[in-house]
Formats: C-alpha cells, structure tokens, sequence
C-alpha cells in the first residue's frame, strides 16, 4: 500500500498529540483498542452520515495508534486534492464502473508487510439507506482478517473501536448481528442512519 500520514515520521507523532488533545478538549471519549491479532483487520465505519466523518476518524485513528486507508468516492481525488487524499489514506472507489474492488482490496491486505486496517463503510454513501453493501464482510472473508466494529456516536461524543465479529459464513444473518450492533449509535446527520 501507498505511504500515508500514518506512515509518515515525526508528521505522525506531532498528529496524534494533536489529535489527542483535541479530542479531549472538544469532549470525546476514546474507547477501545486494536487487539494484537486483528493489526490486519476490515474495520466498519458506521454510521457514516457527514463529510465531517473523515477528519474525526482521522484523529480518532491517531488515538488508538491505527495504521489506516479508508475507501471514498473518486470525485474526491480529483487534482489539486488526488495526491493529499492519498496521504490521508485514501483509496478512489468509481461508483459508476464494475470494479473487482473486493479482490483487490484482498490482495492488497494480503501483500501489506505491516499492520493495515482498511475501514469500508458498509452504507456505501452518506445518504439515507436501508441497506447495506457487503463488501466489507467480503474482504474480510477472503483476506483471513477480523472484522472490528469501529463506531462515532455523534450524540454521546464516542468513538472507537467494538468487538471482533467473526463471520459465520451466513452473510444475512451475520448482518443482522452487525446492524443490532451499531443501533443505537447516532452519526452527525442522525435521521440519514438506519441500521434495522
């Protein structure tokens, strides 16, 4: 995977005592932390209702010393911004074209020679949805990594990181377990979340 501000020396350490102490200031609680044989993991990123999302799971992940890329839309990585994106640790997702991303997505967990968590948002969009893309339940499957469900509870200002889900094989159900989870989670843009 490409070098991002996580990877980055001396950069990364000036951000996250920034990160840390912002969070504090502002009122969050940090709860959670990566356990030692999930340093390959798919982390779930709901509710994601806001653009705001980015910033503060980019402190967030700072906090809990995570070593990032999340997927986004590709109109975000357009010049000037493609390059800063990247460093962020962005990975441009075209909506429009069928795209073998979760096989990618698999080997590139599966080539990384370090910790790599790659956050996928299941909603898919900020947008109102009912239901949810698997993708995520995928990339964990053919990857051979844990699935940790990493929550931002706008409403109690909380953020981290849940439990470890293993899948059972039984895509519907497993979902099922997921959303009951992150229910009573509220995200920036409250009513565009629903995870019944």
């Amino acid at each position: 995977m490409h070098r991002t501000i996580f990877t980055t020396p001396v950069v990364n350490t000036f951000l996250r005592v920034f990160s840390v102490a912002f969070l504090r200031l502002s009122g969050w609680r940090i709860e959670g932390a990566l356990p030692t044989h999930a340093t390959k993991a798919v982390l779930i990123a709901a509710p994601h209702t806001s653009n705001w999302d980015l910033p503060y799971t980019l402190m967030v992940a700072f906090a809990l010393r995570l070593n990032i890329y999340w997927m986004g839309k590709q109109s975000i990585f357009k010049p000037p911004f493609r390059g800063m994106m990247r460093w962020l640790g962005g990975i441009p997702v075209n909506r429009e074209q069928s795209t073998n991303l979760v096989a990618a997505s698999v080997a590139a967990i599966q080539a990384a020679d370090g910790p790599l968590q790659l956050i996928v948002p299941p909603e898919g969009t900020r947008s109102k949805t009912r239901y949810w893309k698997t993708g995520f339940y995928h990339i964990a499957v053919g990857a051979q990594v844990p699935i940790v469900m990493a929550y931002m509870d706008y409403h109690d200002k909380r953020s981290g990181l849940g439990p470890v889900f293993e899948p059972t094989g039984d895509v519907q159900a497993d979902l099922a377990a997921i959303k009951a989870f992150y229910a009573p989670f509220k995200g920036k843009n409250a009513t565009q979340f629903e995870a019944d």
